[in-house]
């Protein structure tokens, strides 16, 4: 069998899944045969960890992309950058003839979303979006269970989600804290949130309306906590041991190997101060949005909270089905499971109409992100061993569809009215998702899924 060659850009944290599911898991199919970042250090410690294990790709700074791509001759390229350069990559690579897959969010803002759907449908090349919370067996069993119809047609849609001050904080300690890198939480983080919504309705935004503020992370906490001779960094802060936010890179190897190490070479600080006043993005989100099939959605992200996880509340016509996932605390790149459930803090209830309401045994999920991260990477590093019936893998009109509602609710947030999703982009059509039930089915006071009762819920 011929390996498929793949070529990585960017290698920060997040990127290391991929390389090690390249060369260690599938080994047998696949092939890394390029590597390429903008640090030098990075670049030289991932290809000796690659050596090490017998494999000899070869390495590019970011300026020597378009040479990388000409001598190694990859089938796909591998975005992980930071988010606003993703749409430079993808681009180019497409151009380039080769598939992508890239990290989600698919870019930063709708001129940029555009430019890489007009180059795909130019091309003919396939981009991958790498969702990997549709893979978790939890939020792929509330698709299943909304499409078996047991709570009728889905009328509104309840979801707030929580960042815990470890995980949460992490986002202003980096790149991502500044709006022009990351799209701001709306885009960066919540893009899996939309995207669930998206996907387990079977349905894509019209018109959002959202409200946003920086409560938490700004100077005016640090005072209340008397941290007046704070610094710019966590690294030799005179404030750091009175600072609950206190982050020692020196205490991860792997944050201190990345990170710490490599600062010489692009002066990236991971850790810099979560109370900075230039910090641009917001910490608290509420929004509303109307979906195209008439659901409604009240969501709000916070990223402060005392737990790390989300509550959703799905209302049909036949009854609510209510999902609860508690995560576990981490900080990106330090070394334990990202994302890993909670188990007894992980639920799904049902309530019918007419009859008492039960809590359904939820699929077991184990592994990063709730158990999504190593089914994906099977899904897209080898295809052939899956048959998806729930049609998870994600391509650039769900990736699209999904920033689109933090994009607009960006808009919303800066011009406080509400905005057309119609308004921002042009030629986008709906992702190939797996049907829900039709608008006319019979209304049946039975709930289909009751054999899968566990006990009465209180």
């Amino acid at each position: 069998m011929t390996k498929v060659r793949y070529v990585q850009v960017g290698l920060g944290s997040r990127s290391e899944m991929y390389s090690e599911a390249i060369v260690e898991r599938f080994a047998a199919t696949c092939e890394l045969v390029g590597l390429c970042d903008s640090n030098a250090g990075r670049l030289t410690q991932r290809a000796e960890w690659a050596q090490a294990l017998g494999v000899q790709p070869r390495t590019y700074l970011a300026t020597q992309f378009d040479q990388m791509v000409a001598e190694t001759q990859p089938d796909v390229v591998i975005v992980t950058t930071v988010d606003a350069d993703h749409d430079e990559y993808i681009c180019r690579a497409l151009e380039l003839g080769c598939d992508v897959i890239t990290e989600k969010p698919m870019t930063t803002d709708q001129h940029k979303a555009q430019r890489i759907l007009d180059t795909q449908r130019r091309t003919g090349r396939k981009v991958t979006v790498t969702f990997n919370y549709r893979y978790a067996m939890p939020r792929t069993q509330v698709k299943d269970l909304l499409a078996s119809g047991v709570i009728g047609n889905v009328v509104s849609v309840d979801f707030h989600w929580l960042l815990d001050t470890y995980h949460g904080a992490d986002y202003f300690r980096r790149w991502h804290r500044r709006k022009e890198n990351s799209g701001g939480l709306m885009v960066h983080k919540a893009t899996h949130h939309f995207d669930l919504v998206n996907w387990w309705l079977s349905t894509v935004p019209e018109t959002v309306y959202a409200s946003g503020a920086r409560n938490f992370y700004c100077p005016e906490t640090a005072e209340r906590y008397g941290l007046h001779d704070r610094g710019p960094r966590c690294y030799g802060c005179p404030a750091s041991d009175r600072c609950p936010f206190f982050l020692d890179l020196t205490a991860y190897p792997k944050l201190k190997q990345m990170y710490i190490d490599n600062e010489k070479y692009d002066g990236y600080f991971r850790d810099q101060c979560v109370w900075s006043a230039d910090i641009n993005i917001e910490d608290t989100m509420h929004v509303i949005v109307d979906y195209r099939n008439g659901v409604k959605m009240s969501y709000s992200l916070h990223s402060f909270m005392p737990w790390e996880g989300y509550v959703v509340a799905f209302n049909g016509t036949k009854g609510r089905l209510e999902h609860v996932c508690q995560e576990r605390v981490y900080i990106s790149g330090d070394g334990t499971v990202q994302g890993a459930l909670v188990p007894q803090g992980t639920r799904i209830n049902i309530f019918p109409h007419f009859l008492p309401g039960y809590e359904v045994e939820v699929w077991a999920s184990e592994g990063g992100h709730g158990g999504g991260d190593p089914i994906m990477l099977q899904t897209i590093l080898a295809p052939h061993t899956l048959d998806d019936q729930y049609k998870r893998a994600a391509d650039h009109r769900a990736g699209a569809w999904s920033i689109l509602t933090g994009i607009a609710a960006n808009r919303s947030m800066a011009t406080g009215h509400p905005v057309q999703v119609s308004d921002l982009i042009h030629g986008l059509e709906e992702p190939d998702y797996m049907p829900m039930p039709g608008a006319t089915e019979a209304i049946d006071p039975l709930p289909l899924r009751q054999s899968t009762a566990v006990r009465v819920a209180d």
